[in-house]
């Protein structure tokens, strides 16, 4: 037996020792009635607002017979919802984002309208960046490989691949990446959401069916439309759901002509990225083969971040990377740089290579980006020569599981993934949204607040996400003010039997 089969027996022991818990627990029914009346008031204070005040931004003129620019209500709820709390979020920064980030401090004078530099800087504990395994950092081993080889091959190659813009370093990331995720090739690109959005019209076309899950990335969502196939939603990790849905399409086929469909796709994350959850791979590969689908598996959130190796969603549950036809990842979070890479067969790989539209045309990732990548994944996979990879593998784990568990003790709605290190804590309204972020930012933390209409209207949260960067005391520096600010607001919203058990970061370690 080989060491990949090897490996994979001994997590799918793993997983089943550990059990899969996620928790989606509903909103309670005042607090959805609370949400309800308070985002309408808003609206009204809005519209009368508007009536009231005349905006001082630009209006479109002489467009008679053009379709306006802007959608009327989005114009009306940028400027009279969003703009009361800009404050909160495109707040700009001057560091590497690592466990800590700088944020430039700025005022508005007129709610909102504008915002001036006051010229002074706060450092905060960085709890909303995709730093997972810490690698994002100006200084260490990769960094200093990144700026040697800017000396060697320059900042960029300003080039598409096809062109000149293929250099060594390229077909050395390419090979390791394939290496590492158990492909038997890749193909790199220099922008993870390009990778999806301009790959998946070189997959799949008209008379192709892809059944998508309802939480799939906008990235997933936009390249989906530009390829042309029939697209139909399943539920969010629902099974039945999917089920349902592949049956009804091998059974009935194409709209009107009935048809077989030329192919079946299922299109899932690995770590969703607002939800906090995991796909469950195991019950999709086995849909999979039943149905004779193809499956395609976003793991830009996964890669890195989970499975005892860190190689994503395939090595949390042990499963062959055989059984997933296409691996799609990100280097932008675990690995600290930018870009993205397909995997799967060369025979699939080359079909890319001539036909993507981001291989063809979009210029090639730099050098430095691919050094720090190669950099970082040497030290995931102990290609260094030391256990420095394992460590952060293992020490973000154990963050994501006691700063989970510690929110969960307080009586807060976490929803997603125990193993998973984005925690999304439900807030629900807008003015709490706001009132969370302003509190933790002048307690020198920066979070990420989330609401309508990037989340349903009854879905707003705070979105953290944790890092092997982070220490305990870092760590218990924000729950201890994450705690006052839900008993300021009222936060403590779940129903579920609290555990008086003291949690303590040394105990959840060992669970491990």
């Amino acid at each position: 037996m080989s060491t990949m089969q090897n490996g994979s027996l001994k997590n799918i022991q793993q997983r089943e020792q550990r059990p899969f818990v996620e928790s989606f627990e509903k909103i309670p029914l005042l607090t959805a009635a609370t949400t309800f009346i308070g985002f309408y008031l808003i609206l009204l204070m809005g519209y009368v607002s508007s009536i009231i005040f005349t905006p001082k931004v630009a209006q479109e003129r002489n467009r008679k017979g053009y379709v306006p620019l802007y959608d009327q209500f989005e114009s009306f709820y940028s400027r009279y919802v969003y703009r009361r709390l800009k404050d909160c979020w495109n707040i700009p920064i001057c560091s590497c984002p690592g466990s800590e980030v700088t944020v430039k401090d700025r005022v508005t004078h007129d709610c909102g309208w504008t915002f001036e530099y006051t010229g002074t800087r706060t450092t905060c504990l960085n709890l909303g960046s995709y730093n997972y395994l810490g690698f994002a950092q100006a200084s260490g081993p990769c960094s200093d490989a990144a700026a040697v080889k800017i000396k060697e091959l320059g900042c960029a190659t300003a080039s598409p691949r096809v062109e000149f813009g293929t250099q060594k370093i390229h077909q050395e990331i390419e090979a390791l990446t394939a290496e590492f995720v158990g492909t038997e090739d890749a193909i790199t690109f220099g922008m993870g959401f390009a990778t999806n959005a301009l790959n998946l019209p070189s997959i799949m076309s008209k008379g192709c069916l892809v059944a998508s899950d309802e939480k799939n990335h906008a990235s997933l969502i936009l390249g989906l439309r530009l390829s042309g196939a029939t697209i139909r939603v399943f539920k969010h990790n629902n099974m039945e759901s999917l089920r349902k849905l592949l049956h009804n399409a091998v059974v009935y086929g194409q709209p009107r002509s009935h048809r077989p469909w030329k192919k079946i796709f299922i299109v899932v994350e690995g770590v969703y990225s607002m939800e906090g959850s995991i796909v469950r791979l195991p019950e999709i590969v086995q849909l999979k083969r039943e149905y004779k689908a193809y499956l395609y598996v976003d793991e830009a959130h996964s890669i890195g971040a989970v499975g005892p190796n860190g190689r994503g969603v395939i090595d949390y549950f042990g499963v062959d990377p055989k059984d997933v036809d296409i691996l799609m990842g990100t280097y932008t979070k675990s690995f600290g740089s930018a870009g993205g890479y397909i995997a799967g067969t060369k025979a699939f790989i080359n079909h890319l290579r001539a036909n993507s539209h981001a291989n063809c045309y979009a210029t090639s990732m730099p050098s430095a980006c691919a050094e720090q990548i190669i950099s970082s994944m040497k030290i995931i996979m102990g290609k260094d020569g030391t256990n420095e990879g394992r460590k952060r593998i293992q020490q973000l784990a154990h963050n994501s599981q006691y700063f989970r568990r510690k929110l969960n003790q307080m009586g807060i709605i976490t929803i997603g993934n125990n193993d998973s290190p984005v925690v999304p804590m439900m807030v629900y309204m807008h003015s709490k949204i706001a009132n969370v972020v302003r509190r933790l930012i002048k307690r020198d933390i920066a979070v990420v607040g989330v609401g309508f209409p990037a989340t349903p209207l009854m879905e707003g949260r705070i979105r953290f996400c944790l890092s092997a960067a982070h220490t305990k005391e870092q760590l218990d520096y924000a729950l201890t003010h994450i705690e006052e600010a839900a008993d300021y607001l009222g936060l403590r919203y779940s129903r579920k039997p609290r555990s008086k058990e003291i949690v303590t970061y040394e105990e959840v370690g060992k669970e491990e």
